[in-house]
């Protein structure tokens, strides 16, 4: 359950709206999901949240695909059932393959483990890995 009212185009102001508005023009759909609709409450952040947003996943370096597949990686780790959702969806209508998505899960879940003993075991790390040690920091 939210702890905030989804708001919707009714309720939310002007500043809001308009925000959905680029939501919906950009996605090429009418559908504004939850997330945007809780940050209603808030639209400077909901402004700020978009705008950053369509800067980071916007075509780069790094496609849009892999973008998305990051996003699910993270959204893993920190256990955000919600964007691990709305990620997949989205890496979904860029590309992402079942046997991508296997692929996806088989490093989430093998990064997971080995972080996992990393971390319990406390391993220095390698010098040859240190980015200050080898001055590149």
């Amino acid at each position: 359950m939210a702890t905030v009212a989804l708001l919707d185009d009714e309720a939310a102001g002007a500043d809001a709206r308009a925000v959905f508005d680029e939501i919906r023009a950009a996605r090429g759909t009418d559908y504004v999901n939850n997330f945007w609709r809780a940050l209603a409450h808030d639209p400077t952040l909901l402004r700020a949240t978009w705008d950053r947003l369509k800067d980071v996943m916007a075509p780069g370096a790094l496609d849009p695909l892999v973008k998305e597949m990051i996003y699910v990686a993270v959204s893993t780790a920190n256990g955000c059932s919600y964007c691990v959702h709305s990620h997949t969806a989205a890496a979904k209508t860029k590309g992402l393959t079942d046997a991508q998505h296997g692929e996806l899960l088989a490093v989430i879940g093998m990064a997971m483990q080995t972080n996992g003993l990393v971390t319990a075991l406390q391993v220095p790390v390698d010098a040859a890995f240190d980015a200050e040690a080898r001055g590149a920091g």
